[in-house]
């Protein structure tokens, strides 16, 4: 396991992070009932700074009819004969006027099953120092950055209880956001800070998600 402190974006990161992730053994869901979606986590720079690493992370116009007002990732549902891969890599650039190629992927984590009757596949990739965005303000309202210093902090997650006792609902206090965000898009990040930054094998799919994020 490695520490965020004091991490920088360079390309002993980006080897560390594409070798963890082809490391990791990712999961499929099998559900046929499941919509096939896929959200991007981008590695990028923290603004005004060199090189600290961050997540780019957006919030949804709250006009929306889904998912309204909520914190998600890039992403959305795969065209027919689309790739995971070339779902996030489009939605980015649909959503935040971000262009990355193939080479840009590191890599996947583990399907994680919504009730909202979606499985969602998050991609990894790098965009490298400083990426230019371009929000759709259709689809994004707002953009925070995640530095890996928060993801990699011991006060995430935070668990509330769910409809089962044996699935609470996972969260995360980011100081950047001021609130707790919740899942899906908490599990996701969570799993990546456990791969990516750790080297650990850590399992999300079981967490549930709010009432709110249902629909």
């Amino acid at each position: 396991m490695c520490s965020s402190k004091n991490t920088t974006l360079d390309d002993a990161l980006r080897a560390n992070i594409r070798d963890r992730l082809k490391q990791f053994s990712w999961q499929t869901s099998t559900d046929p009932e499941l919509r096939h979606a896929a959200v991007a986590l981008v590695i990028t720079t923290m603004p005004d700074t060199i090189n600290e690493p961050c997540l780019i992370l957006t919030r949804r116009p709250a006009r929306l009819n889904q998912h309204s007002g909520q914190y998600a990732l890039p992403g959305g549902k795969l065209d027919r004969g689309e790739t995971e891969f070339d779902a996030a890599r489009r939605e980015l650039e649909e959503e935040l006027g971000l262009s990355l190629d193939e080479k840009a992927v590191l890599g996947r984590l583990d399907d994680y099953p919504t009730r909202s009757g979606f499985k969602i596949t998050p991609v990894v990739l790098w965009a490298g120092a400083a990426a230019v965005l371009d929000p759709s303000p259709d689809e994004v309202s707002e953009v925070y950055y995640i530095p890996f210093e928060e993801l990699d902090s011991d006060a995430l997650p935070v668990f509330e209880p769910g409809m089962d006792h044996n699935r609470p609902i996972l969260c995360s206090n980011f100081p950047t956001l001021g609130h707790r965000m919740y899942s899906p898009t908490a599990a996701v990040m969570y799993q990546f800070r456990e791969v990516a930054i750790r080297g650990l094998t850590t399992k999300v799919a079981h967490y549930d998600q709010p009432r709110f994020a249902w629909k």
